[in-house]
């Protein structure tokens, strides 16, 4: 769900981990054991995980905070050639339903539709009672 942490973990048995999203396979982390410990790069892919991702170097588990729907799609771990694990990521905003000026436009819409309810449904209890009274007018004359 939008705003939630995720964490992914495919275990951290080899040398190094590298982690990388979207079909186009860029890096945002990795793990090695040869010179640097552990890293995220914030600034691929327009910055879209700034302050987003942490990297366990023990585990090699990716946590991404504060998830939208722009961090959707694959994310694929590569662990020291040995095993590829793919996880496919799918984020549900349940409170976003439209901007500003479509939030009025459907406010709007279902005022008219309540009041045209409203206005059929005295017209037809109206036009009940005009012929109800008409029927007795004939009755009596008759």
């Amino acid at each position: 769900m939008e705003g939630e942490s995720v964490s992914l973990s495919c275990g951290r048995d080899g040398e190094w981990i590298l982690w990388k999203f979207g079909d186009e396979e860029t890096l945002i982390a990795g793990i090695e054991d040869y010179g640097w410990s552990a890293g995220v790069f914030v600034d691929v892919l327009d910055g879209r995980f700034t302050d987003r991702l942490k990297l366990d170097s023990k585990t090699g588990t990716l946590t991404i905070s504060n998830i939208r729907a722009e961090h959707a799609g694959d994310y694929r771990c590569y662990e020291s050639f040995r095993s590829l694990t793919v996880f496919r990521v799918s984020v549900y905003d349940p409170g976003h339903c439209c901007g500003p000026t479509e939030l009025v436009i459907r406010l709007v819409l279902a005022a008219l539709v309540g009041v045209a309810t409203v206005l059929l449904v005295v017209y037809y209890v109206r036009s009940g009672r005009v012929e109800r009274g008409r029927t007795r007018v004939r009755d009596s004359q008759t």
